[in-house]
């Protein structure tokens, strides 16, 4: 797929754990979330092509806040750019976290999920690789309970072959019960899936709804 969508900045603006610390400037949110160690960072720093907007880590559950980056993105053949934040959440099922402290991570994510009135859709990362883990499937369970838009992308697929990422994507859709789920196979290696990815969100960002200022 051409690329229709350019991104002519990234940023990183501000971490929260709290509603106080979110910013102050109201714009369009397409947030990322994920279990640790899912390559959340590396495909924010692939689909913005921004070096190291976002930390890659060897260590699952390095994310420990709301990250906003923001981002501004223009579409070919109109010279108009849309500025919009894209949200990192912190990883969720990593197993050496305390509980105390996913119950904290919980609290709050929660928090933001169903109090922001600029979220447009959650991309829900999953690795391709594998079956869906429990805490996948109840993550992706949870985000459809409470009518917040879902687009699954399967994470990593440069590291199966064109036949392991078809069987990938049927794996996703079995765990998660929904057989017509579309679901965008991405690489943060080769880039594939960036711009099918960009042309969501372009799609959602300029529209004919005036941005909250």
């Amino acid at each position: 797929m051409a690329e229709n969508v350019v991104i002519t900045q990234g940023r990183y603006l501000t971490s929260a754990v709290k509603k106080e610390q979110y910013p102050e400037i109201r714009r369009k949110e397409i947030v990322f979330i994920g279990r640790s160690n899912v390559g959340k960072s590396s495909l924010i720093n692939s689909l913005t092509r921004v070096h190291q907007l976002a930390r890659v880590s060897s260590q699952p559950g390095k994310t420990q806040t709301i990250n906003f980056y923001e981002i501004g993105a223009k579409v070919a053949d109109n010279p108009e750019r849309r500025d919009f934040y894209l949200v990192d959440l912190p990883g969720y099922g990593y197993a050496k976290t305390g509980a105390a402290r996913r119950r904290t991570w919980s609290r709050f994510i929660n928090e933001y999920l169903l109090s922001s009135e600029d979220l447009q859709f959650v991309c829900q990362l999953i690795d391709i690789r594998h079956e869906p883990m429990d805490s996948d499937v109840e993550m992706f369970r949870w985000l459809v309970n409470h009518n917040l838009p879902v687009l699954v992308i399967g994470t990593k697929a440069d590291k199966v072959s064109k036949n392991g990422v078809s069987q990938g994507i049927a794996r996703i859709k079995q765990s998660l019960g929904i057989p017509e789920l579309d679901v965008l196979p991405y690489s943060s290696v080769k880039n594939s899936g960036r711009a099918e990815l960009l042309q969501v969100i372009a799609d959602c960002i300029f529209d004919d709804h005036e941005e909250n200022e």
